[in-house]
């Protein structure tokens, strides 16, 4: 796939990666093609800097990896994303885009884009290597468009996650924000550290 990276910082780049890794082709979206943060990501494989129209206008998914509240000016910049996807990374947990919920609601409010909640339950780390050994750590999604859960599911998959399991619609989007204050309260607040996640396991029926 192309994608488009707009956040390349912890998460964006820990994405960035993995994706490089796995063949996917990626455009990094920045303000600033000369400074950016994450230069070095640029030493992945399949990676180039663009500005943010430019990336988006080359890639098919676009992830947003960005503080939550600059949402509406980032649809400005996108320009016209019809027949593409957006994964909305964030977490509306200390500020909220103006007039909205969640950045997810921003994209799916004002973009013709597909829109998926995703990659956002989780420390960094956990993106980087989601392998703890005897397990991989699951991701979880929300949002009305099966389309782009699909491209969701995939992502996450070829980011060495084991699955990616349907929270269910947008009207659980805020539910999946909360679930990423558990894990944030877990690793932060109870001292747990961030080397921790989240697993689904079920019981056999036999």
């Amino acid at each position: 796939m192309k994608i488009a990276i707009i956040g390349t910082g912890n998460v964006g780049g820990a994405l960035a990666t993995q994706w490089a890794k796995a063949g996917h082709e990626i455009f990094l979206g920045v303000k600033d093609t000369a400074q950016f943060k994450g230069k070095d990501l640029l030493n992945n494989p399949n990676t180039s800097v663009h500005p943010i129209t430019d990336a988006v206008k080359a890639a098919e998914v676009i992830l947003v990896a960005t503080p939550p509240q600059i949402a509406p000016d980032l649809v400005q910049i996108f320009g016209d994303v019809t027949h593409k996807t957006i994964i909305d990374a964030t977490n509306a947990v200390r500020t909220k885009p103006e007039g909205y919920a969640t950045a997810f609601h921003v994209f799916e409010a004002l973009t013709n884009a597909a829109v998926v909640k995703s990659f956002n339950t989780t420390g960094f780390e956990n993106m980087q290597n989601p392998d703890y050994g005897s397990v991989k750590l699951d991701m979880f999604m929300a949002g009305d468009s099966e389309s782009a859960k699909k491209i969701a599911h995939q992502l996450a998959q070829d980011a060495g996650f084991e699955s990616c399991y349907d929270f269910g619609k947008s009207d659980k989007v805020e539910l999946l924000e909360q679930f990423a204050l558990s894990w944030i309260n877990l690793a932060i607040m109870q001292g747990m550290g961030r080397d921790i996640g989240f697993k689904l396991v079920k019981r056999s029926s036999n």
